[in-house]
């Protein structure tokens, strides 16, 4: 059985909209794409090859999954640690308005995507059923609690606007970190494994 984990990429206020380039995704107005590119560092691609070591397929979801399409069929050097596993490996996207992927080793999740998503883990072996981005099917699987483990590469700037990961009425949720390094351009990145509900107290003085 695969662990389901989900590695995305936030500003410091917690937006992941189009982190890659400046046309990415504008939806909702939004100007600032590719705020990650002027902090990527050797750090941070020393830490994704070791994400995309573990994987053993992805699920994505179809804005992501359109996004990759796009760009990682052209890179064909077999050597490259991320498209060398993108191309060959299981691709499940979540989306009821794709019907024939041309992305080799892809296969659609239209319906029943809590159940289907448990079955995908349960047959996936040998490694890691890897979410990446896909900002609005990793809030929907969170309110379900079924991520695993959380890859979250915080970068250091603000944009105070855009799509963020944790919405507003969200599942309240308790974490444990389980690694966390930062890179030379101050990308600080963490590993957090969720623990179940979150808990309160008070430092209140006794009356």
């Amino acid at each position: 059985m695969a662990k389901l984990t989900l590695t995305t990429f936030l500003t410091l206020d917690g937006v992941m909209q189009a982190p890659g380039t400046p046309d990415e995704d504008t939806s909702g107005g939004f100007e600032y794409g590719g705020w990650l590119v002027p902090f990527a560092d050797e750090g941070m691609n020393q830490f994704m090859t070791e994400v995309f070591d573990r994987v053993a397929a992805f699920l994505l979801g179809r804005r992501t999954y359109d996004i990759f399409a796009a760009h990682w069929p052209r890179v064909t050097d077999p050597g490259d640690p991320v498209a060398s596993r993108l191309n060959t490996y299981p691709k499940y996207v979540v989306s009821t308005t794709l019907e024939k992927p041309d992305w080799q080793h892809t296969t659609v999740v239209a319906t029943d995507v809590v159940a289907e998503v448990a079955r995908i883990k349960e047959r996936t072996e040998g490694g890691e059923l890897q979410i990446h981005g896909s900002g609005a099917l990793a809030r929907y699987l969170m309110a379900h609690d079924l991520i695993d483990e959380y890859n979250l590469l915080f970068y250091p700037v603000v944009l105070g606007r855009g799509r963020r990961l944790f919405p507003d009425g969200g599942l309240p949720t308790a974490f444990e970190q389980i690694e966390a390094r930062t890179t030379p351009n101050g990308i600080s990145i963490h590993t957090y494994r969720p623990t179940g509900r979150a808990r309160f107290g008070s430092f209140a003085l006794d009356q």
